[in-house]
């Protein structure tokens, strides 16, 4: 089998390269409305400038050049080179600072300790192996009190069948997994990307994890993409039946200064 982060950063170079889902530049509109598309779930800070913002997983030129419209001081760590150009050129074009590492996710060893006060991180544990990894990570490079904001696949969606058969959608592999799943093969899919290795996180490490990694969780939600009236098969769908991911709100707390906590209030 071929090292899962270095196949997962070819496919997202592809991904990026061919303008697939989820490799998409922010446009005009999405800047016209930045805060309401970096905050749907209303859990940023009021001000956000000058406010140090780790977007980790995220290249593609959307969550980095967003958050520098808004004033933030952003560093955008993304495994795929190809997914990082798209930020620089959403950059260069528009004149935002804006800082880019190539990196993965679960070793952030060339950032400097304590350094972001907001991390933000759209749906990505899914490539790498170990999801714990990554919140150690994110907890050696956040300051105290710092708020971590991290989407995810839900494990049942790794689990089920991309398309319905005579009794609906299928579970197909099992919870307890060891290693990635079998690559997808259909292109097109909205809850899985061809050719990606996947790997499925239970819930007592995507919520348990991140507790002992010295985080405090403040809130939980599930974004709603269901449609009961689409074609099946359809995302929507399949969301009807299956969540396809959770948001995740959660605060770094280090043990002896809960009492200097600066909390953030939300808009």
């Amino acid at each position: 089998m071929s090292n899962p982060i270095e196949n997962n950063r070819r496919i997202w170079d592809e991904r990026a390269r061919e303008g697939k889902k989820h490799a998409l530049p922010a446009t005009e509109k999405d800047f016209q409305n930045a805060r309401a598309r970096v905050d749907q779930c209303g859990w940023l800070p009021k001000e956000l400038r000058g406010v140090r913002v780790l977007c980790l997983a995220a290249g593609g030129g959307w969550h980095g050049p967003l958050f520098a419209h808004l004033g933030a001081e952003v560093t955008v760590v993304d495994i795929s080179e190809e997914m990082l150009a798209l930020d620089r050129k959403i950059a260069d074009a528009r004149g935002l600072p804006i800082k880019l590492l190539r990196a993965s996710m679960d070793d952030l060893s060339a950032l400097p300790p304590g350094a972001f006060e907001v991390v933000v991180q759209p749906v990505s544990s899914c490539y790498v192996p170990d999801v714990t990894a990554v919140y150690h990570e994110v907890a050696a490079v956040i300051s105290s009190g710092g708020l971590y904001i991290s989407q995810h696949k839900q494990p049942i969606s790794l689990q089920a069948s991309a398309l319905p058969g005579a009794k609906g959608y299928s579970i197909n592999h099992s919870y307890y997994i060891s290693g990635p799943l079998p690559a997808e093969t259909l292109a097109g899919l909205e809850h899985r990307e061809a050719g990606a290795h996947e790997f499925i996180h239970r819930w007592e490490d995507l919520v348990g994890g991140l507790c002992r990694s010295g985080f405090v969780i403040e809130d939980l939600l599930e974004p709603r993409h269901a449609d009961a009236a689409s074609p099946p098969g359809t995302f929507p769908h399949r969301s009807h039946f299956i969540p396809p991911y959770v948001t995740i709100k959660a605060r770094r707390v280090v043990v002896g200064s809960e009492k200097n906590l600066k909390l953030w209030v939300p808009a």
